[in-house]
């Protein structure tokens, strides 16, 4: 996969500082103020770093934004980052800032000097997240891999404060290596071979064939990948790092390509349909992240992989499948496949581990692009006050979340002459809303459930604040603290002083 930038703090030595290769970074505030390392490289530089606070340019800048001085005088380094940045700002900024940082940062090393500033471990974290690119299918030579160093006054204190960033800015990295991947080389068997390689990090991974779904009653999930030549399986990753707690259970889509089988797609765009597998990449990066930092909770992550192929085998609108629940879907749009696959896992999930609550994620429907666009992933629940707990993570990781509503009106569209239900419901008005009702019937009454349709947020045509145009790996942030938060034993609090 592709490897997180190499990120090390060290102990600032003033004297070393003329003679650091590459480029350096220093944090001058917003009116100019400046710590004993940027104050060092403003003597060495002959006051360009007052020079910088006091011109129209420094004024117009954001805060959280850099500029580059280049070649300076009076040092070895080839340029000098200038990051505009108040010490009272939010984590978020921080993170921000270090996004920025990463915009300077160029090919060689590079030497942020922070001394004390309390928010180094957030500015790594928004660097490393950010200094991403996908190469793997290049044939150019690639740079070399170079080392960060934050130079810090307790660089044993930050390093154990950004340990835990630096495993979900692994996971991050995971799906969108999965995400990014072309359907000839992320096929069903690869898929499900990466997943098995986390048994290495303490995970108990297994993988169900077809055979044993047949005998599992996944009906709905097979007729999916009916008409292709790739085996269709599901693969679950089950980390038990709690005590004797029910799992949260994480459920993902992982459509490994999407033609629409015979319902077929337009040509155009269909390139981008390697992404239908979003969902299930983003389980599998979270439970990455929750394994690497050894969380202290109980999470099954359970994956549906098909893909979706026309073929004299596949699938046919008006077919009739049953599912493991026992309940018969009238197949309208053989497009509708992800709710398919997700019916039977979600079922699966509560026969077998009687999860306390369940999340999944699919790239689901157009229909939530077109609500939200690409800044928020739409928010399905049948439990608001679990929803609140996601929506407060989403915010606390500025990852862009949104609820909309559901409701028993939205289910006549579902009604099938034929069968329990229909996969969709009749006309382009309300598809994501009445998607989630579909899901929804698969969901037992006691279970705490929230379904993420993330069409508009795993994948874009642009780049974001971290990550370049593609796969974004949304929502392991967000799982990962919504993990942290809830599942996890509080930090025990400190004995008073007396």
């Amino acid at each position: 996969m592709t490897a997180p930038l190499n990120i090390r703090f060290t102990e600032p030595d003033i004297e070393a500082i003329a003679t650091l290769q590459g480029r350096v970074a220093v944090i001058l505030g917003p009116d100019g103020q400046m710590d004993k390392l940027a104050r060092r490289v403003n003597r060495l530089t002959r006051g360009a770093l007052v020079r910088l606070a006091e011109s129209e340019r420094w004024e117009k800048m954001a805060v959280g934004a850099a500029i580059s001085l280049q070649m300076p005088s009076g040092m070895a380094a080839e340029a000098v980052i200038v990051l505009k940045f108040d010490r009272r700002s939010t984590p978020t900024l921080a993170r921000q800032a270090g996004a920025a940082l990463n915009a300077q940062r160029g090919l060689g090393e590079l030497h942020v000097l922070l001394a004390s500033h309390s928010k180094s471990a957030e500015i790594s974290y928004g660097l490393a997240l950010s200094a991403y690119s996908f190469t793997p299918h290049k044939t150019a030579d690639q740079p070399e891999p170079i080392v960060v160093s934050f130079v810090v006054t307790k660089p044993e204190e930050i390093s154990a404060e950004a340990k835990d960033m630096a495993a979900v800015v692994e996971g991050v990295f995971f799906t969108r290596d999965l995400v990014n991947e072309p359907a000839n080389v992320l096929t069903t068997d690869d898929f499900a071979a990466r997943l098995a390689a986390m048994g290495e990090l303490g995970m108990e991974v297994e993988i169900l064939e077809e055979e044993e779904l047949e005998k599992l009653g996944m009906r709905t999930l097979l007729a999916v990948g009916m008409g292709s030549d790739m085996p269709s399986k599901v693969v679950v990753m089950n980390w038990r790092g709690g005590g004797d707690e029910q799992p949260l259970a994480l459920i993902g889509k992982g459509v490994t390509f999407d033609t629409g089988g015979i319902s077929l797609k337009p040509a155009g765009g269909m390139e981008d349909m390697t992404m239908d597998m979003g969902g299930a990449g983003t389980v599998a990066g979270t439970m990455r992240a929750l394994a690497l930092r050894g969380a202290k909770a109980n999470v099954v992550g359970i994956v549906g992989l098909v893909e979706n192929m026309p073929s004299a085998r596949a699938q046919r609108p008006g077919d009739v499948v049953k599912s493991m629940k026992g309940d018969t879907v009238e197949v309208i749009n053989t497009d509708a496949e992800g709710r398919l696959v997700l019916a039977d896992v979600l079922w699966y999930a509560q026969e077998r581990f009687k999860p306390s609550a369940m999340i999944d994620l699919a790239t689901l429907t157009g229909a939530i692009i077109i609500a939200l666009g690409h800044e928020n992933a739409g928010v399905f629940t049948n439990d608001d006050e679990f929803a609140s707990r996601f929506l407060k993570a989403a915010r606390d990781e500025d990852e862009g979340a949104w609820q909309m509503p559901m409701g028993a009106a939205y289910d006549k569209k579902l009604k099938s002459r034929v069968a329990d239900i229909r996969n969709v419901g009749g006309g382009r008005d309300g598809g994501s809303i009445t998607a989630a009702q579909f899901l929804k019937r698969f969901v037992k009454d006691d279970v705490p459930w929230i379904h993420l349709d993330i069409a508009g947020t795993a994948s874009t045509k642009t780049s974001t604040t971290f990550a370049p145009a593609g796969a974004t790996g949304w929502g392991v942030r967000s799982l990962d603290r919504l993990v942290r938060n809830e599942y996890e034993p509080k930090p025990a609090a400190a004995a008073p002083v007396k």
